[in-house]
């Protein structure tokens, strides 16, 4: 984890009462997270700032994406390597901004095409379901899965390029990619607690629930993009 810009030690030197904190810091951090992301949705939709985000970008999607790549290279970037707190938690924040406008979209088609209700909150608890089984087997095995981060970078820039090219040139990703991006992101979260049991320098909590927070965000997005696709089935 030579990334971090700290001479704190990683997480599998501590003593057990010092781990035990750490952790407890990652979690609160992305709860705070998950509950701020959806203090933010609520805002957007109640206020009527969400119809105003989707007739900015309801044409070129591609501004948000683009917006959002940038927001959140800086803010792991930042939540990683800087040494001042109050640049971390901005970093933090302005990635849960990014993934709430983001996630506009998705949710506005979900609100308002959608004749099924529920389907928000059916993605949301599939979701916290599977993170939570996630979770647990990286707890119970303590099994390192960092073997796994070279095979996710690339997974990741191979859906990136897919994605951004279905922007371009205007062709759906079915239901089968949404499926593939829900492995995913599953795969992530098991990374991603992996380092935080074993490889996160102890001063570098915020960065990893920055990032257990993207992986969490990226497993709700293409769960209910999953459960859109079935649904305009019926």
């Amino acid at each position: 984890m030579n990334m971090y810009a700290t001479d704190a030690r990683t997480i599998d030197q501590l003593d057990v009462s010092t781990r035990a904190t750490f952790i407890v810091r990652t979690y609160t951090h992305l709860l705070g997270a998950i509950l701020a992301f959806t203090g933010i949705e609520v805002f957007f939709f109640s206020s009527g700032v969400a119809d105003q985000i989707m007739r900015i970008v309801g044409s070129n999607p591609l501004i948000l994406f683009g917006g959002f790549i940038l927001v959140s290279w800086l803010g792991s970037r930042a939540a990683a390597t800087a040494k001042s707190k109050a640049i971390q938690y901005m970093a933090l924040a302005g990635f849960v901004v990014m993934e709430a406008l983001v996630f506009v979209p998705i949710l506005w088609y979900a609100n308002n095409v959608v004749p099924q209700g529920g389907v928000i909150s059916s993605a949301a608890a599939i979701t916290l379901t599977g993170f939570g089984l996630l979770t647990f087997i990286a707890f119970w095995t303590r099994k390192d899965f960092s073997f796994m981060g070279a095979m996710l970078r690339w997974v990741g820039i191979g859906a990136l390029i897919a994605i951004v090219a279905s922007f371009v040139f205007g062709f759906e990703l079915g239901a089968w990619f949404s499926v593939a991006m829900v492995l995913f992101a599953g795969g992530a979260v098991l990374y991603d607690t992996s380092n935080v049991l074993h490889h996160y320098p102890e001063d570098r909590y915020i960065a990893a629930s920055l990032q257990l927070f993207a992986s969490v965000a990226m497993m709700f997005f293409y769960v209910l993009r999953l459960l859109l696709a079935f649904t305009s089935r019926d």
